[in-house]
């Protein structure tokens, strides 16, 4: 399997001249999923923590409730990249023929397209969490992520996921060249280790998307911070599905865009920049 970082030649223009030496860069890798022997997705990824990817997209996407609706789990390794092999369990393996027949639709069907957004756009049942967090709390969850970026520490070029915990600190890290990729890795890393994101704290290194709002409500997670800013979407659906937005921590603070009753001894006033 090929390794997660390669060093590479190069050439760098520097001081009025081209100098020649090495780079750190990130290696990404065709992954497929593949359920019951037919096809879902392929992703551009990481090549590791792949187990920890199998589980999480799947938790993530729907196609199972829990790491449990996994009968068999296999990484094969080609030369054109790695196949996520997985076999489900009843009924889990008849909604998802239900699921893929519904989103494929008759040929020239009108309501392909909205019904393809409709799934798209799903909604995950409300995160229904009352833990609380110190203004400190939440800064001492974004520095300890900063120290455990072994990838982004060598090619300052991955996205960083993790999970902390008042009781236990930084619990898990994943990374990866893609955010959603980290994310579902981290997500992935929780189910295998028998828990779910209840009474924690969600961390991204990159901007929040919907997507990563709604991998997060899939993973319980109560409260997802984010060193970057959301989009609009992404703070609309945080606040439907109960989640604690928390966005642009820098060293100096950060912002709370939803559910702002989980985070104490934080006075809020109102800032336009």
């Amino acid at each position: 399997m090929a390794r997660p970082v390669q060093i590479v030649r190069r050439k760098a223009w520097r001081g009025h001249e081209m100098i020649a030496g090495e780079r750190a860069i990130p290696e990404e890798t065709a992954t497929a999923f593949s359920f019951n022997g037919s096809s879902y997705a392929v992703m551009m990824a990481t090549p590791q923590d792949f187990e920890d990817f199998a589980v999480g997209f799947s938790l993530t996407e729907g196609v199972i409730g829990e790491e449990a609706d996994i009968s068999s789990l296999e990484v094969i390794e080609s030369d054109l990249g790695v196949e996520l092999r997985m076999w489900l369990k009843e009924p889990r393996a008849a909604a998802l023929v239900e699921r893929r027949r519904y989103l494929a639709g008759p040929t020239g069907c009108g309501l392909c397209g909205i019904e393809s957004l409709a799934e798209a756009m799903r909604t995950q049942p409300a995160v229904s969490d009352d833990v609380q967090f110190s203004a400190e709390e939440i800064m001492a969850a974004v520095a300890a992520v900063t120290e455990k970026q072994v990838l982004n520490e060598q090619t300052r070029a991955v996205h960083g996921a993790a999970f902390w915990h008042p009781a236990e600190g930084l619990v898990a890290v994943r990374e990866d060249v893609g955010r959603h990729n980290a994310l579902d890795k981290l997500v992935g890393a929780l189910a295998r280790s028998g828990r779910s994101g209840r009474g924690g704290i969600g961390i991204l290194t990159s901007r929040i998307s919907v997507e990563m709002v709604q991998k997060t409500a899939a993973a319980k997670i109560p409260v997802l911070v984010a060193v970057s800013a959301p989009t609009a979407l992404a703070v609309r659906t945080a606040n439907a599905a109960g989640i604690t937005l928390v966005a642009v921590a820098r060293r100096d603070g950060f912002e709370v865009f939803t559910h702002p009753g989980r985070i104490t001894e934080t006075q809020l006033v109102h800032a336009s920049n």
